[in-house]
């Protein structure tokens, strides 16, 4: 049997540059630093869990203010923002820490963590303390392993927000429960 081709059906071309909008990472997440004096915030839009883990991984270089501090410090707090602090979130993606105090700018609080120097972020609905464990420069690569985790359980919006490109963003929808489906090929502790 012949192999049909795409245009044949309504499947479109669409820019090869453009195919990461079709594979969504995890939420918009905020990465706080500090550098030994001052506490800086920068927005990641592409992170991900590295397998059943304390261990993620964002990316990011030296085009992010806070990228130097990252590397210096081997440590920041992944602080995950909901819907409702979207305009924020984006308003901090979009100065620079070299100029701006990103905390007072957007009305953030900084919070002090137990085994970091950088600050949760009170107003986010979860933070996750992490150590930098290793930074794959070729690819802009940081992979961190969590070393504590909190979540605001007094929140009534836990609805997280996906980057899509182009300044597009998805919201995370109703969730559909398959654990007792899934329960014999979950990991233990999962």
């Amino acid at each position: 049997m012949e192999q049909e081709r795409c245009p044949n059906h309504g499947l479109e071309s669409m820019p090869i540059g453009k195919a990461f909008t079709l594979l969504e990472p995890g939420p918009v997440v905020l990465v706080t630093t500090n550098d030994g004096t001052k506490n800086n915030i920068m927005t990641i839009s592409w992170t991900m869990v590295i397998d059943f883990t304390p261990k993620f991984a964002m990316t990011t270089g030296p085009w992010n203010h806070s990228y130097a501090a990252l590397r210096e410090s081997r440590e920041c707090v992944i602080s995950i923002p909901t819907v409702d602090l979207l305009d924020k979130v984006v308003g901090v993606g979009t100065c620079s820490g070299v100029d701006t105090d990103k905390f007072a700018k957007f009305g953030l609080t900084p919070v002090r963590g137990k085994h970091v120097r950088a600050p949760l972020i009170k107003e986010c609905l979860a933070n996750i303390e992490c150590k930098v464990i290793d930074i794959v420069e070729q690819h802009n690569i940081v992979v961190l392993e969590g070393v504590a985790a909190y979540f605001d359980t007094s929140r009534t919006e836990k609805r997280t927000v996906h980057a899509v490109g182009d300044g597009t963003f998805v919201v995370d929808g109703r969730r559909l429960n398959r654990r007792e489906m899934m329960s014999s090929k979950l990991p233990d502790g999962v």
